[in-house]
């Protein structure tokens, strides 16, 4: 993401705690997302067809990041220090990084979007978003980006690209071409941001109203849980926390032709990655059904392998189909059994927690 610049002794010396620090978040991003395949890869109460997809295309998003760009840019570190000029395995590992990170912004936003529909046009979704329109936006969020990004893998293209022995990391020279540079901005992050923070920004104000008119009509005049902040606050700030550094970096490197300091070039550059990790927590350990069918997969996952250790940690038989009956008899409401898993399923059934007279 910046120009090549010498090697420093300080560079060096910080090598192998980069190292490590990259090691250690491949590896929550690849436990978190094993986590989250094993439980979305069944049915789980609340979370629709299209929102499944979503959810699919985004683990498998965020799964590249520990299994193709760490792997690829360590390897590559380790064979080498610097490169200025034209060298095809550093084009070829930029391309698979920043189409990674591309798509993965393309997906937030298309979930984004399909809790949007969700939730304000519920009558209608299943017309709007139909299985086929789905796969389109997933098969859109996956194949654009490759295309956009294509320059990038050509050595002898319209953009340099070198190996930053301070990120450790193969990037683009984006000072080397500043109109394409912008263009992929233009095209990348400033769309997604724009489509994610409207559409979570009117979740938010529809389901603060909401909550507002049920502690009105309610007789004991009791406090609504805020349910819209714990699901919709978290992931704007994810979101914008791991991205804003990358991209503000990205366009001070293609417009003053500079490079950051060393370890801000190393945050800048892996914040991006640290979101796959992040969204595990965001999309899926902050919604209670998920939660509801982990436990039931970690208590049937301890009686098949331990069944002794497993009664010892209470996970019985009895707790496992509790656990399962639990989740499958929550479906009280229309918005539950056919919207997105972080939105609808929290923000619009609200009313059906509400006391009855």
């Amino acid at each position: 993401m910046f120009e090549a610049h010498n090697v420093t002794d300080a560079e060096l010396a910080h090598r192998p705690v980069k190292v490590a620090l990259i090691l250690a978040l491949g590896a929550m991003i690849t436990l978190g997302n094993v986590a989250v395949v094993a439980v979305i890869a069944s049915s789980v109460s609340g979370w629709s067809r299209n929102s499944r997809y979503f959810l699919l295309s985004l683990t498998g998003a965020d799964s590249a990041f520990g299994l193709v760009v760490m792997p690829l840019n360590l390897c590559v570190s380790l064979v080498k220090d610097v490169s200025a000029g034209p060298d095809p395995l550093c084009h070829a590992v930029a391309f698979f990084n920043s189409t990674v990170y591309s798509t993965c912004m393309y997906t937030l936003a298309s979930i984004s979007l399909e809790r949007y529909v969700a939730v304000f046009y519920p009558l209608q979704y299943t017309a709007l978003l139909t299985r086929r329109r789905t796969l389109l936006m997933i098969a859109f969020a996956w194949l654009f980006p490759p295309v956009l990004l294509l320059p990038i893998s050509l050595p002898e293209g319209i953009i340099r690209v070198h190996f930053s022995a301070a990120s450790l990391v193969c990037n683009p020279a984006y000072s080397s071409n500043v109109a394409y540079s912008l263009t992929l901005t233009g095209f990348l992050f400033f769309p997604c941001s724009i489509v994610m923070t409207y559409c979570n920004l009117r979740l938010w104000v529809a389901a603060k109203r909401q909550r507002l008119k049920l502690r009105q009509h309610s007789l004991n005049g009791r406090s609504r849980p805020d349910v819209a902040s714990r699901v919709l606050v978290p992931v704007m700030t994810v979101y914008y926390t791991c991205w804003t550094p990358c991209m503000v970096t990205m366009l001070y490197n293609a417009i003053s032709g500079n490079h950051v300091p060393e370890w801000v070039e190393f945050v800048a550059v892996w914040l991006p990655t640290s979101n796959g990790f992040l969204n595990c927590i965001c999309y899926f350990w902050i919604n209670r059904s998920f939660r509801k069918k982990f436990r039931a997969i970690i208590h049937r996952l301890c009686l098949g392998l331990c069944p002794q250790i497993g009664k010892v940690l209470g996970c019985t038989d009895a707790a496992g189909v509790h656990e399962v009956r639990g989740v499958l008899e929550n479906n009280n409401t229309l918005q539950e059994r056919s919207s997105s898993v972080s939105s609808t399923c929290t923000l619009l059934t609200l009313a059906a927690d509400a006391p009855h007279t």
